[in-house]
């Protein structure tokens, strides 16, 4: 007959053989942690490093490039028409707002600039417009010293017309400024234009044309005529495909003319099922101007112009 124990006092169990096994599960499982930590870490360390400037995550088409095509220039002279009108070429795209980086931010390097631009294929040009580059004096140096390669897109206009459009502008947006004649001229009774006053400054175009001309050649410097831009925009922007050296894509089946707003526009693509006209800013009514001030201008221009025309070897019939 068994022997009982002892009363108060619980009976001595003995290890089970499942306690052991899983301590032993235990030990293999944390080894084996630590050896899948020390392969991951191992990986990693002597991995290949991706190649600079490659992006992280999913691949998108594409890469972002430094401009190999500017317009530079003039304000209102039809800069905007001109970049709406190119960025419809497949084989073009065009930064839409004005980055002013050869101007306002060039502290901030090649690379911010480069991260504004638009994604571009191998076969593609990538276009920028900031109109107050020509007349910025350290604009031909640091844009030669991107690239000096860099094409350049220049829209001229009649320096009078430009002038009162230009001041018209400024008028909706300031109301209380000067009169026109109070702005343009020193001493009128003298014929003394004020040339400090930018409206009139930017379009003295042989003046500011002599800088670019110290780092780029002539056939870097496309003049685009701002009137034929309206009355032929077919023809000045197959003259431009030309200078970028894409196929003539764009041709008049791109465009109609609006009687309202006074200026081309392009028609509507498969894409998009409205035609594209620029903004309610662009078209707006001059001011009126007195007729023998705007023949002092003609008379201050004329040199000006002239020698515009002999130095770029085209007569822009503004006189």
């Amino acid at each position: 007959m068994a022997r009982r124990a002892p009363s108060g006092r619980a009976p001595a169990v003995a290890p089970a053989p499942s306690r052991r096994l899983a301590g032993r599960v235990l030990v293999l499982f944390t080894l084996s942690l630590s050896c899948s930590y020390l392969c991951y870490s191992l990986l990693c360390c002597c991995a290949p490093a991706p190649p600079a400037g490659s992006a992280p995550g999913p691949a998108r088409p594409g890469t972002k490039r430094l401009p190999r095509a500017i317009v530079v220039g003039v304000k209102k002279g039809g800069t905007r028409a001109v970049l709406e009108f190119i960025r419809v070429h497949p084989e073009v795209r065009a930064l839409g707002t004005e980055p002013h980086f050869f101007d306002r931010n060039y502290h901030r390097g090649l690379e911010w600039y480069r991260s504004l631009m638009p994604r571009t294929l191998d076969s593609q040009i990538t276009v920028e417009k900031t109109p107050s580059y020509f007349v910025t004096k350290e604009a031909p140096r640091r844009i030669f010293n991107m690239s000096r390669d860099t094409k350049l897109i220049v829209v001229v206009r009649n320096p009078v017309t430009r002038a009162i459009s230009d001041y018209t502008q400024t008028l909706s947006k300031k109301p209380d400024i000067p009169t026109f004649e109070g702005l343009t001229f020193r001493n009128r009774s003298l014929g003394l234009v004020d040339t400090s006053w930018n409206a009139i400054r930017i379009g003295m175009y042989a003046v500011h044309l002599q800088g670019w001309l110290q780092y780029f050649p002539l056939s870097q410097i496309h003049f685009v005529s701002g009137e034929k831009l309206i009355t032929d925009p077919a023809g000045e922007m197959g003259k431009v495909q030309d200078f970028l050296g894409i196929k003539r894509v764009i041709t008049d089946k791109h465009f109609y003319f609006n009687k309202t707003k006074g200026f081309p526009c392009l028609k509507k693509s498969e894409s998009s099922g409205l035609p594209r006209c620029l903004g309610k800013s662009k078209g707006r009514t001059h001011v009126q101007i007195d007729p023998e001030v705007i023949e002092q201008l003609r008379d201050f221009y004329r040199p000006y112009n002239i020698k515009f025309y002999e130095t770029v070897g085209q007569d822009f019939r503004w006189e």
